[in-house]
């Protein structure tokens, strides 16, 4: 579970396993498997950092690894920076 700030200062607490993407845009936007969104005051790097901790908490830290929405699994990520896309 990770918890997150609304724009209207309520705090909600979201089960990481239901999330399908978190995005930056320029409100950080949650977008949970049923296609739910939340948007939050967190930058969306700082959601990341808080779902890898809680995947870590969980499972330890050898078995953290980021799907690609392909079915692969890449390897694991030692930043959340590493995911989201950096602007130009």
């Amino acid at each position: 579970m990770v918890t997150v700030t609304r724009l209207d200062g309520s705090v909600v607490v979201l089960n990481a396993e239901l999330i399908e993407s978190i995005e930056a845009v320029p409100d950080t936007v949650i977008t949970l498997v049923n296609h739910r969104k939340v948007v939050v005051r967190e930058p969306a790097e700082v959601v990341v950092e808080r779902v890898l901790a809680y995947q870590r908490a969980v499972r330890g830290p050898e078995q953290v690894t980021m799907g690609t929405g392909t079915g692969d699994v890449s390897p694991a990520v030692e930043r959340a920076a590493d995911l989201v896309p950096q602007e130009r």
